[in-house]
């Protein structure tokens, strides 16, 4: 089948691929890829979604932008071994130092999203990134989660959740945080530019907290594009595992 390029990363550097088949086991709430509404649908015709080598060329390989890299792991391996450049995605614990190049670990899916997030005493040196899934109103947990990961100097890119209907936000949360607009292809009930400040503000002394998007909201953009992260911390890892 061909390609379909994710269009959030188009322009970026970034080229995505999906080795697996189908949907994801983790099944995070809200997540793009197996709500119905991703580029991809139906997803069990049109994965897995592997980028042809030559356009792969001179660009970084994200590993799973949809799917989790430690499902089907082995397979997940096998079907990138020929991608110079690839970082990995994932939600699970299991041997990310196993993994043949970076990781970004998501350290709040599914359940976990507002209550918890998994703790690495001993972050391997090919950790990428931890990323963590952003409301306004599971801020105390995202407080201690960069608390935590600050103090062993561990990159962290806030993701800013998104919702498909208005009824997902928690009564008591201000509806001026969150607003109706387009994010890539779909409409969401999204974070507000003034909301999304008001958070990172938080964060602006702290060296390794960056935000998903360089700007979010209805003022900003959340193409990769205009972003950078991946590409940063992908070559900065490649340095630390070097040295």
């Amino acid at each position: 089948m061909p390609y379909k390029e994710n269009p959030k990363t188009k322009g970026s550097g970034v080229i995505c691929a999906i080795p697996q088949k189908g949907t994801c086991p983790i099944n995070c709430d809200h997540c793009f890829f197996q709500t119905g509404r991703s580029f991809l649908e139906p997803l069990d015709e049109n994965t897995p979604n592997m980028p042809p080598l030559e356009e792969a060329e001179g660009r970084i390989v994200r590993v799973n932008d949809g799917n989790d890299s430690n499902y089907r792991r082995p397979q997940v391996i096998e079907r990138t071994a020929k991608y110079t450049d690839k970082f990995f995605n994932t939600s699970i614990l299991t041997d990310i130092q196993g993994f043949p190049g970076p990781v970004v670990l998501t350290i709040n899916p599914g359940r976990m999203t507002d209550e918890r997030f998994h703790q690495l005493p001993f972050p391997p040196k090919n950790l990428m990134f931890v990323r963590i899934r952003v409301n306004t109103w599971n801020l105390d947990m995202v407080r201690q989660a960069v608390e935590y990961y600050s103090r062993r100097e561990v990159p962290i890119v806030l993701t800013f959740m998104a919702y498909h209907d208005e009824e997902s936000i928690p009564a008591g949360v201000p509806r001026a945080d969150y607003v109706h607009r387009k994010r890539t292809s779909n409409e969401y009930w999204a974070i507000s530019t003034d909301a999304w400040r008001r958070v990172m503000e938080e964060f602006q002394d702290n060296k390794w907290v960056y935000s998903c998007s360089k700007i979010e909201g209805e003022r900003g953009t959340s193409a990769c594009s205009r972003c950078g992260n991946c590409i940063r911390e992908y070559f900065n890892t490649k340095e630390r595992l070097r040295a």
